[in-house]
């Protein structure tokens, strides 16, 4: 991480006219969290419409931080304190990984796509990991405050830097790319998360493309064959960078010729190796991310020989198909953290022809962001629904009863049920299963589902 005196650190913010008595303390790493701190972290404090981490300086510095920023239009600094007066600190934040992002060796690969991309993230730097250091973006830090806190904490001698790119509107990809400076971009989709905010899919795919704006002129471009939006886009496409793709069909650069579902992961092979692949992650859309990663690597030269090692190795960030065991020796799978139409059919399609099953039960919530036919995509998902493969549905949320409501279009009515709170959920859930059961849990994050999981569990 970031080890520079104040000194240092002002004039890669642009501070020129800096003087203190403390010019010479130095930080080790970067903060915008108390609860966080460690010794020796620059604190940043934000200004915002509720809370003023200003307030928050000091006892920062008491909890072991060894300096701070200062917006210049908060009354009052605390000038005995070893502190950095500039005009906005979410700025000067981002100034100062732009900076250090330029004196490190480090090469970078940018990930975006509308669902994927922490996964495929985690997978890329399992497998880069077999040959170099890598780091990689940790959670969801991948906006305009969590991707310059990843670059402020690379290590200097990090070989690869594997981050996460994401949006809610135009133009912050590119703002992201530009700071990021990567070698290598990845798209993994174009789906339907933020139709609210971009209108249509034409939309997100021009925002998902804003990656390649900071892409090195020799770099490489990875995406997903299978989407026109991206076919079209790349047939113009006249720049320096190297084009590979994946995807299921046969056109692309890497694809499957072979996967087989068991509750432990997905085995399969591809058409450039005769290696069968095991990978511990449930459903054929991972395999497609296991392929993404599988291009980056190839493109730093780790052998298909080797990748099983790095495959295997996978830590995947939590609420991610991640499979745990309820009280009563069902099986659960917790995709909680986010959601879009394209990655619960995904995730359906999985649970409806995964093996060794006798009782399996979907738990669905509101899927957000998705603009104005929102209602009309949570029916097409109920609708969609085999009732010859699921035994029942669950679902939670206001928008979640329109997937009731397409789901009641072809099952029985006893086996869909409906709620807007979580405990009557559970407790009805709970009935239902057996060790013979395996439970899907997906909805966006803001429904907070892996309290379901939690409630199966205690």
């Amino acid at each position: 991480m970031i080890k520079r005196t104040l000194q240092e650190v002002a004039g890669m913010i642009g501070v020129g006219d800096f003087e203190s008595q403390h010019s010479n303390v130095l930080i080790t790493g970067v903060t915008i969290d108390t609860r966080k701190i460690t010794a020796g972290n620059l604190f940043v404090p934000f200004k915002g419409e509720r809370a003023d981490g200003h307030a928050f300086v000091e006892e920062a510095i008491n909890q072991g931080a060894a300096a701070a920023l200062w917006q210049s239009n908060v009354p009052n600094p605390p000038m005995h304190l070893p502190i950095i007066l500039v005009e906005d600190t979410l700025i000067a934040l981002q100034e100062l990984a732009r900076s250090y992002r330029k004196q490190l060796n480090v090469k970078t690969i940018g990930i975006t796509g509308s669902n994927g991309k922490t996964t495929t993230k985690d997978m890329t730097a399992s497998l880069l990991s077999l040959k170099y250091k890598v780091q990689k973006t940790e959670g969801n830090y991948n906006n305009h405050i969590g991707l310059p806190l990843t670059i402020l904490g690379l290590e200097e001698d990090t070989e690869l830097a594997v981050l996460e790119m994401g949006m809610s509107g135009k133009g912050e990809i590119d703002f992201l790319s530009r700071l990021a400076q990567p070698e290598v971009v990845m798209i993994t989709n174009i789906g339907e998360a933020h139709l609210q905010d971009l209108g249509s899919k034409e939309g997100i795919a021009q925002a998902k493309l804003e990656i390649i704006n900071g892409l090195k002129s020799d770099g490489c471009i990875i995406y997903i064959g299978d989407e026109p939006l991206l076919q079209q886009y790349f047939e113009q496409y006249n720049g320096g960078a190297v084009l590979k793709t994946f995807g299921s069909n046969t056109s692309n650069d890497l694809y499957p010729t072979h996967i087989s579902q068991s509750d432990d992961g997905s085995c399969f092979k591809v058409n450039i190796s005769d290696r069968e692949f095991k990978l511990p992650v449930l459903g054929t859309h991972n395999v497609l991310n296991a392929l993404a990663a599988m291009t980056a690597a190839s493109f730093y030269d780790i052998s298909f020989e080797d990748m099983n090692e790095g495959l295997s190795k996978i830590k995947l960030t939590n609420m991610r198909m991640e499979l745990l065991q309820g009280k009563k020796g069902e099986r659960i799978i917790n995709d909680a953290y986010n959601a879009s139409p394209t990655s619960t059919n995904a995730a359906i399609e999985l649970i409806a022809n995964l093996p060794g099953y006798q009782n399996k039960i979907l738990v669905l919530g509101d899927m957000l962001e998705l603009g104005e036919e929102e209602k009309e995509y949570h029916i097409k998902v109920g609708e969609s629904i085999d009732p010859n493969k699921i035994s029942a549905v669950f679902t939670y949320g206001e928008l979640g009863q329109f997937i009731a409501e397409g789901a009641r279009r072809v099952f029985p009515e006893d086996r869909v049920y409906s709620f807007k709170e979580k405990q009557p959920l559970i407790v009805q859930l709970q009935k239902l299963v057996n060790q013979e059961t395996i439970v899907l849990v997906k909805a966006s994050r803001g429904m907070k589902l892996e309290e379901v999981v939690a409630g199966l569990q205690e």
